[in-house]
């Protein structure tokens, strides 16, 4: 018989933080769930562990013979797994307690391809930064609603969602082309799909540290505003809505885009003008700082990482 669920994990040296992962899987495993687990030549222990759980846990891992992006050890996962369902969970990341309790039942009777639910930011030693949430009510959300708010900023977490894999396969798996948002273009896509069901429970945690890849990755200049404007323009093309709402959601997406670019060069000591950021948010005048503010979850997430950073200088 195979799987219900296939957890996706793609890996490269993951030691540090990797067990915490699989082990927040086997606290709540049960039958119906495999780990597809792709290793992109770690040089580490990360094998060694994966091996360890091997015991514990319905492991399947896929060492490709070249090296492999994140997106590319992701699709190859989605390709290779059996689950009907399927969810993200990276290295450094893990579910918290309830999780799989939680949505089994949901997952079991769904209607549509897509359940998700709120996340915590947690620091390096898994210590709580604060809750990343989603702009939602609990319940059914229309899919046109969904994207009206998700167009604006990517306000889910990798961990949160749980999906259903042919969808993922139908519409040509992860985009290689955009890195940076690889996830937000597949809510996206998964989204436009049908309601979408909301939970308004912290059930995964996402873990900000100075080694993921949104800190470390080398970037070309301007390819965070690039990419994410790709992106949105993509989606924004197929949404149906039109008149001063399409006008409105649009506006604010790209004083988001703008925004989240300079935060990301911000937080990467890298150069950037504050100038642009000012006249965006400007611009988009009362009911336009609402909207942003509601759908971007801006404050969370600039708060844990400001909170990161004092972790490390004290």
């Amino acid at each position: 018989m195979n799987p219900f669920l296939s957890v996706i994990m793609p890996v490269r040296n993951g030691e540090k933080f990797i067990a915490a992962a699989l082990e927040s899987v086997r606290a709540q495993y049960r039958e119906g769930i495999e780990l597809v687990i792709v290793d992109d030549h770690s040089t580490d222990r990360t094998l060694e562990i994966v091996r360890g759980f091997s015991d514990v846990l319905p492991i399947r891992l896929i060492t490709p013979d070249r090296h492999t992006t994140e997106v590319e050890a992701c699709n190859i996962a989605f390709r290779e797994a059996r689950g009907e369902w399927a969810c993200l969970l990276h290295c450094d990341d893990f579910w918290l307690p309830g999780r799989m309790a939680r949505l089994w039942g949901e997952m079991e009777t769904a209607k549509g391809a897509f359940i998700l639910h709120n996340a915590m930011f947690v620091g390096p030693d898994g210590r709580k930064l604060g809750y990343w949430t989603c702009p939602l009510s609990e319940g059914i959300i229309p899919s046109e609603q969904f994207i009206e708010r998700l167009l604006v900023q990517n306000f889910i977490a990798a961990p949160s969602p749980v999906f259903r894999r042919k969808v993922v396969l139908e519409s040509g798996g992860m985009d290689p082309a955009s890195p940076r948002c690889q996830d937000w273009d597949l809510w996206l896509r998964i989204g436009a799909i049908g309601p979408v069901r909301f939970i308004a429970e912290t059930l995964s945690a996402y873990r900000v540290h100075l080694g993921a890849q949104t800190f470390a990755r080398k970037r070309l200049p301007n390819e965070t505003e690039q990419q994410l404007t790709t992106v949105f323009a993509r989606h924004l093309s197929h949404w149906p809505v039109t008149g001063r709402r399409r006008a409105s959601v649009e506006r604010v997406a790209r004083a988001s885009i703008t925004i989240n670019s300079t935060l990301s060069a911000a937080f990467r000591h890298e150069s950037f003008q504050l100038s642009p950021v000012l006249l965006e948010l400007l611009a988009l005048g009362p009911f336009g700082w609402h909207r942003y503010l509601r759908d971007s979850r801006i404050v969370q997430r600039v708060c844990s990482r400001l909170k990161l950073r004092h972790l490390r200088v004290t």
